[in-house]
């Protein structure tokens, strides 16, 4: 496409009456893609089809607003071959289940005409939690099976530690167990009425001064924002109760991006976000990363500019 040319945008995710736009980023996207004059669209995943490969769905205009309770106006649905867009983001949080997959095989089938922003496919094979192991050296000891034995092994050896489900996401489903704490079993039973595997991870008491959020723009770290878990809370995730505050970029956040910045890059993934606690990378979330107008508050740079300019120049 040419340079300066008006982008048909559309924004795949959840029902936008429900967010708060003080701190959601997809708002924070899309209102950057309208102020430089691109058309934007709005649907949600449940809107979307596929007949006979072609991929389609009601799709509405969007205008957006930075005023809190009058933030979107939409027009009306219109059924459209979203071939006939430029650009996709998209933005629907995780879980990552079967519905979330089955988008990315839906949005795949509109590559190389559509830029989808992530590339769908990288999406699809890159679980945040999964994806991590490999790079070598960057997570702390973990574990990820649903073997009892193995995990009562792993408790054995490591004492404290956290349970999380593999798919979880928001800080769900993330308990704490110490050494001595006689809950194990029955949290490994809860747990296994699920199908998933479970992850077992070293505690890091790390995690009391911060888990910090670095954002990746094209595998170049650009901004960070740490959370502090409330007292009494090992989960630093801020709609749990985790305090935001400002932070900049160490050494080692740098040592990490350097090392998955490059293949992240490689596999169309413009915007990430990565977890850190300490010296370990812990997540690298690529389905719907965020806190980038809360980077961007407490003074930080402007990274929906940086994550628009991406798209653009790779449009």
């Amino acid at each position: 496409m040419a340079q300066g040319k008006r982008l048909k945008i559309g924004v795949q995710m959840d029902p936008i009456g429900d967010i708060d736009i003080v701190g959601d980023t997809s708002f924070a996207l899309a209102l950057e893609a309208q102020n430089r004059g691109h058309a934007l669209f709005y649907y949600e995943p449940d809107r979307l089809s596929m007949r006979d490969g072609q991929v389609s769905a009601a799709i509405q205009s969007l205008k957006l607003a930075d005023v809190k309770g009058a933030h979107f106006e939409l027009g009306a649905p219109m059924v459209t071959d979203l071939r006939e867009l430029d650009v996709i983001l998209m933005r629907q949080d995780p879980p990552f289940d079967m519905q979330y997959i089955s988008a990315t095989h839906f949005l795949e089938r509109l590559q190389p005409d559509v830029l989808v922003v992530n590339d769908p496919a990288s999406v699809r094979n890159a679980p945040e939690k999964i994806f991590p192991v490999a790079f070598d050296g960057l997570l702390p000891p973990t574990l990820m099976t649903r073997d009892r034995a193995a995990l009562e092994a792993f408790r054995a050896e490591f004492g404290d530690v956290i349970l999380k489900p593999l798919f979880g996401n928001g800080g769900a489903g993330v308990f704490r167990l110490r050494k001595d704490d006689e809950n194990f079993g029955s949290m490994v039973d809860m747990f296994m009425a699920e199908r998933e595997p479970i992850i077992a991870q070293q505690y890091l008491p790390d995690v009391r001064a911060g888990d910090k959020r670095v954002i990746l723009v094209e595998g170049e770290a650009v901004g960070a924002l740490n959370r502090v878990p409330a007292p009494g809370d090992a989960r630093a995730n801020v709609h749990v109760g985790g305090t935001p505050e400002a932070a900049g970029l160490s050494a080692r956040d740098y040592e990490i991006a350097a090392q998955i910045g490059p293949r992240l890059k490689q596999m169309g993934i413009i915007f990430a976000g990565i977890d850190i606690i300490g010296n370990y990378l812990t997540e690298i979330n690529v389905t719907s990363p965020t806190c980038v107008r809360e980077i961007k508050a407490f003074g930080g740079p402007d990274i929906a500019a940086m994550i628009l300019d991406a798209i653009e120049a790779r449009a």
